[in-house]
């Protein structure tokens, strides 16, 4: 149809992977972002190895009723779906033109789908994710891992190292030069040690022995900021046996709190490491700011606020809205409400299985719920992954982040649309697409995000995320 169609004055984005535009054309599925979604914004997962932004349905989920209907794990792999050019790496051992996605060979997907948007009068942004795992076969990543507390690699690149930070960097601005882009979109989900160990978010595993990092760049930047690194350590080692005695219900005499906040007092480094840890991830933010405005101060840089930051009130304690939002000119803050019942009732289970083995579920749950001002009326432990969390947490979740940004960048919250969950979970309807999509914008939001991709996504939810975007309008 190629026609510009006059858009909401607020960011009406979604997430879209490349897989999209060439399974079903770029200017079939931009009539239908439009027309049907209100779209006036794409989000394109252009840096990504990661299935929750890339790729088709997650392998074994049923294929919502567009695209292909067929798996891509005989060929997704990720990467740079854009031309990586070499002059914007020179400052890093990480050669970013060396990490081109071979999942449609040379084509860019960026120099494809951004003049067809343009056009329509349509923004782009490149999304970029740092993920947690990187495939064996890209090689010139494995240098810069990340090392445990037992000296064994991890699988995700160290904030403190000078390359990763001159590879993010430069990422960037091969983007932002390259591309008349309207700025980027960075993930980074990584939560710090302290958390990790205990398994305090929606993962299913704890793995309290793999905690990251104690390379030798974060030796360095410990001594910097006066923290023992050998006492940091064997800190983390004892929490690591607290982590698994507590796993098998060896329970102390004293109870489990108690323990876990003896070895607190013990080794005030844990925390101190964790901060460190925060403070490498924090550079980074700021270092991605940087380079983009240094070529052109107009382009807009946003971060993608985890899930974790609605459920642990520990993890809001270490990231301030107020703080974030210097360093960015919007943020992306999740607020997935159906598939959150069930990751919030896995948070809960994480926690009841450590350091709150003594309190019973539901009681720990009801609490946590007073912690984070959740509404009285949200589902039981019993029924939460069933129910999902409702549409007033995602209005909640948005007025507290207005309120904490203070004015200082635009938060847009991310809906979810068909993302995938438990077989017995709840999974969005039109109707709670619609009422998501609605609460976030009533609550002030500066706009939304569908979210995760539009590979998993249901037309009609589409349509549902659409009456919700122009009811709001005119309400």
């Amino acid at each position: 149809m190629e026609q510009v169609i006059k858009t909401n004055s607020k960011t009406i984005g979604i997430q879209i992977g490349p897989v999209s535009f060439m399974d079903e054309g770029i200017e079939q599925v931009l009539d239908i972002l439009q027309e049907r979604g209100a779209i006036n914004t794409i989000f394109l997962s252009t840096f990504s190895y990661d299935r929750g932004i890339s790729g088709r349905q997650i392998p074994g989920r049923a294929f919502p009723d567009h695209g292909v209907q067929k798996s891509d794990e005989s060929y997704f792999h990720g990467g740079n779906y854009a031309t990586p050019h070499p002059e914007f790496y020179k400052n890093t051992r990480i050669k970013g033109d060396k990490l081109k996605a071979p999942d449609f060979g040379d084509i860019d997907i960026v120099a494809k789908v951004l003049p067809a948007a343009k056009k329509r009068g349509m923004k782009v942004f490149c999304s970029v994710l740092d993920g947690f795992n990187y495939p064996d076969d890209v090689t010139i990543i494995k240098d810069f891992y990340e090392e445990n507390i037992y000296g064994l690699k991890g699988g995700a690149m160290c904030f403190y190292s000078p390359d990763v930070r001159e590879f993010w960097k430069g990422l960037v601005t091969d983007l932002c030069t390259s591309y008349d882009i309207d700025g980027v979109l960075l993930f980074n989900e990584r939560g710090g040690p302290f958390l990790n160990s205990l398994g305090a978010s929606h993962n299913q595993n704890i793995a309290s022995s793999k905690v990251t990092c104690f390379c030798e760049h974060h030796k360095k930047a410990a001594e910097e900021h006066g923290i023992n690194f050998e006492r940091a350590k064997e800190g983390y080692k004892k929490l690591d046996r607290f982590v698994q005695a507590s796993l098998k219900g060896e329970r102390p005499s004293d109870g489990y709190y108690v323990d876990f906040e003896r070895v607190l007092l013990e080794y005030p480094e844990i925390h101190a490491w964790n901060k460190l840890f925060d403070f490498g991830k924090s550079q980074v933010l700021t270092d991605v700011k940087d380079a983009v405005k240094k070529v052109n101060k107009n382009l807009q840089v946003g971060f993608h606020i985890e899930h974790v930051n609605s459920f642990n009130p520990i993890y809001r304690a270490t990231r301030s809205y107020a703080d974030i939002a210097t360093k960015a000119d919007f943020l992306k803050v999740v607020v997935y409400n159906n598939c959150g019942g069930e990751r919030y009732a896995s948070f809960i289970r994480n926690a009841g299985s450590i350091v709150f083995r003594d309190v019973p579920a539901e009681e720990l749950m009801r609490f946590n719920n007073h912690l984070l001002n959740y509404s009285e009326n949200e589902a039981s432990m019993d029924n939460l992954a069933k129910a999902g969390l409702s549409p007033d947490y995602v209005f909640r979740e948005t007025q507290r982040a207005l309120t904490g940004v203070q004015g200082k960048c635009a938060i847009l919250p991310g809906i979810d649309v068909n993302i995938p969950s438990g077989r017995n979970s709840r999974v969005a309807s039109p109707e709670d697409t619609y009422a998501a999509t609605f609460s976030a914008l009533k609550a002030g939001a500066n706009g939304v995000i569908l979210s995760r991709k539009y590979s998993e996504m249901q037309l009609a939810n589409l349509d549902a995320a659409g009456r919700a975007v122009r009811d709001a309008e005119k309400d």
